[in-house]
């Protein structure tokens, strides 16, 4: 694969000697606003395409000038499935999918400010793994109004009249045979064959190229002859293509085996899981426990949509909620069932926020308050107060939610959050744009914590004015939050919308971060310093490593 940075000759700037009008084409079709989203750059092998998108992506203003550049993403997809490119695009423009199709819509309705306007350039499309697959995804990548797709793709290969029929495109033909020699407009020497590692032994594909096991694992590569069943490899192929777009991701082996761990079912060889366990035990974090997608002891719980730790009377107990509206209670130990919250919610549950007394406040996708309670008789005071949140979310709905001893902290769709308590209403405008969670702590000094679709993750305590500056800030909207007070002093979770989830500090102290792989739904802070993390497919809880000795108190033991 040829280098990203362009050789001392052209400086950046200078196109490829004898493509100097290609060069030019590029450049014109980049800045045509009324061209077509995608260029196809064709031409003999050794002509000089791939090389020509290499200088494209390194191209940029004369120096001395200041001038917002498009972002441009070079992806090679020699050898590549279109799973494997699925995965480094969204990576690389920030967004989550699990396939081609959620690629497609993710990054035609996503909020997250660096998928707009990008450049992709991808390279050797006739040499990839699966050509036509990603022919196709190109096809549908090119009718998402903000993208841009430069392909290379040789002449004679189906690539290019297949898209030509599909999408109105722009061709730059470097026409002609090659030079008798490499010359300075040849593409860069091909790589030698790198051996497949074997694809049943987790150290080896945790150590191997990420990009090479995603394409064996898709392709049926190295398997036996006669065109027998994919092997799942012992369950290892199934947590792979699971958390493949983390796994991906250029990182040690050890938080690969760590992501590879989570992602692994209860059916799979007993022999894998303390393998990859021995190898995570290098990563920040260790794994307590994960239920995915087939488990049967103790049963997944179902897709995550909301999460929450309660306290309390229902201490040690995790409130599950998913996309129907159901919220499923599960012994925080291990994640089996302890029954379900009796409530009747019309549609879905948005958030839900357990108070210290045993009641659980729920709210639905309208932005409506609902309360269920607890076995613990509630005082007049509470039922006062949340009578009074009910009725005011009645008239201006709620985004967020959260609850301690007297108060509930509701987010707005304005980018405001206000705390109702027994002493009257604070409210603060910290975000810009909707609120998306928010989170209270009952410390020593209560705060709320919120998140917003601009991306920050903010501070602020009643009565007082929001700190300047933000906990955290990415180029993501925040997806959710929850904060605790431990033993180890509070602590933040927080997921965006790339599917990143960190633990944050707030009295300070280093932030560890986490991909399980798949989009995430919900984060939350156990009383102990427990992280769980869920997603459609999965609920997992890790603790740092530095806190390998935390213990995670099953429901009833105090």
């Amino acid at each position: 694969m040829p280098s990203a940075t362009p050789p001392p000759a052209r400086e950046g700037r200078r196109a490829l000697t004898g493509t100097e009008a290609e060069a030019a084409a590029l450049l014109g079709w980049l800045t045509d606003p009324e061209a077509p989203r995608l260029c196809l750059v064709t031409g003999a092998p050794g002509s000089g395409k791939t090389a020509l998108l290499d200088w494209l992506a390194a191209y940029g203003p004369r120096s001395g000038r200041r001038r917002r550049r498009t972002p441009r993403v070079l992806v090679p997809l020699a050898g590549q499935s279109a799973l494997g490119a699925t995965w480094t695009i969204a990576d690389l423009l920030g967004v989550v999918a699990r396939s081609p199709d959620e690629l497609v819509h993710a990054l035609a309705t996503s909020e997250a400010r660096p998928s707009g306007r990008a450049v992709l350039l991808l390279t050797d499309l006739h040499a990839a793994a699966e050509p036509a697959a990603l022919t196709e995804l190109i096809g549908e990548l090119a009718g998402v109004g903000r993208i841009r797709l430069a392909v290379e793709a040789r002449t004679g290969s189906p690539a290019p009249d297949t898209l030509r029929a599909a999408r109105r495109a722009t061709v730059v033909d470097l026409e002609g045979e090659p030079g008798p020699g490499p010359g300075p407009d040849a593409a860069a020497p091909a790589e030698p064959v790198r051996p497949l590692p074997d694809l049943s032994d987790p150290l080896a594909v945790c150590a191997a190229d990420p990009l090479l096991v995603t394409t064996a694992y898709v392709t049926g590569t190295g398997e036996g002859p006669g065109g027998a069943a994919v092997d799942d490899r012992g369950g290892l192929r199934t947590a792979w293509l699971r958390a493949g777009q983390s796994l991906c991701r250029a990182q040690e082996p050890a938080e690969r085996a760590l992501v590879l761990l989570a992602a692994l079912g209860d059916g799979a060889d007993p022999r894998l899981r303390p393998a990859l366990a021995e190898l995570a035990a290098g990563s920040a974090w260790r794994l307590r426990w994960s239920r995915n997608r087939g488990d049967l002891t103790p049963p997944w719980p179902g897709p995550v949509a909301v999460l929450g730790a309660a306290g309390g009377p229902l201490e040690g107990t995790l409130l599950v909620g998913d996309h129907t509206g159901t919220v499923r209670l599960l012994h925080e130990a291990d994640a089996s069932s302890a029954g379900r919250l009796p409530h009747t919610v019309p549609g879905r549950v948005t958030a839900l926020a357990p108070a210290p007394d045993g009641t659980v406040l729920l709210l639905d996708d309208q932005g409506r308050l609902h309360s269920v309670r607890g076995t613990v008789p509630r005082a007049p005071y509470l039922e006062r107060l949340t009578e009074a949140v009910s009725k005011t979310l009645a008239r201006h709905p709620g985004t967020a939610l959260a609850a301690i001893a007297g108060s509930v902290v509701v987010g707005d769709r304005l980018g405001s959050v206000h705390a109702f308590g027994l002493t009257g209403l604070h409210q603060a405008a910290p975000h810009s744009g909707r609120v998306t969670a928010v989170a209270a702590v009952e410390s020593e000094t209560p705060f709320v914590c919120s998140g917003g679709a601009d991306g920050t993750v903010r501070l602020w305590t009643p009565g007082r004015d929001p700190r300047p500056e933000p906990l955290a800030e990415r180029r993501s909207p925040v997806v959710s939050l929850h904060a605790a007070e431990t033993p180890h002093g509070p602590l933040v979770a927080v997921a965006w919308a790339d599917g990143l989830v960190e633990l944050h500090r707030p009295e300070g102290g280093a932030t560890l971060s986490f991909r399980p792989g798949p989009p995430v739904r919900a984060v939350a802070v156990t009383g102990a310093g427990a992280l769980l993390v869920g997603t459609d497919e999965s609920l997992m809880c890790l603790v740092p490593a530095s806190r390998e000795k935390v213990v995670i108190r099953s429901s009833g033991e105090r």
